[in-house]
């Protein structure tokens, strides 16, 4: 993944609505979900929600598919692992991030 569309994707999701519906995609599954129940469980209206999915859409972090009269949204799941890649890329340069835990011992004050 390239910095801007980590930067896009980011700020798709730094903001309270647009990350709780992000969650709930997520929950959901490969299956998604219909707009209008993600509007009713989440009590946002139905304009603010499409205004909320457009911006996910457009970072490539959801996408959306038409069965009938309804709307399917679902987690792109290949660009959530291409930004969590990116977050983790080089971890703590190269070393394990696993706690350490019971292999030192803390001193004892004197």
């Amino acid at each position: 993944m390239e910095l801007k569309s980590a930067v896009t994707a980011l700020s798709a999701l730094a903001q309270e609505s647009r990350l709780e519906v992000y969650r709930l995609l997520v929950q959901a599954g490969p299956e998604g979900t219909a707009a209008s129940e993600i509007a009713e469980r989440l009590s946002i209206p139905a304009n603010t929600l499409s205004f909320h999915l457009k911006t996910l859409s457009h970072a490539g972090l959801v996408q959306s598919r038409q069965a009938g009269r309804f709307i399917y949204y679902s987690t792109h799941y290949e660009q959530m692992n291409a930004l969590l890649g990116f977050l983790t890329e080089n971890c703590c340069g190269g070393r394990s991030c696993a706690p350490q835990t019971g292999l030192t011992r803390k001193r004892k004050p004197a």
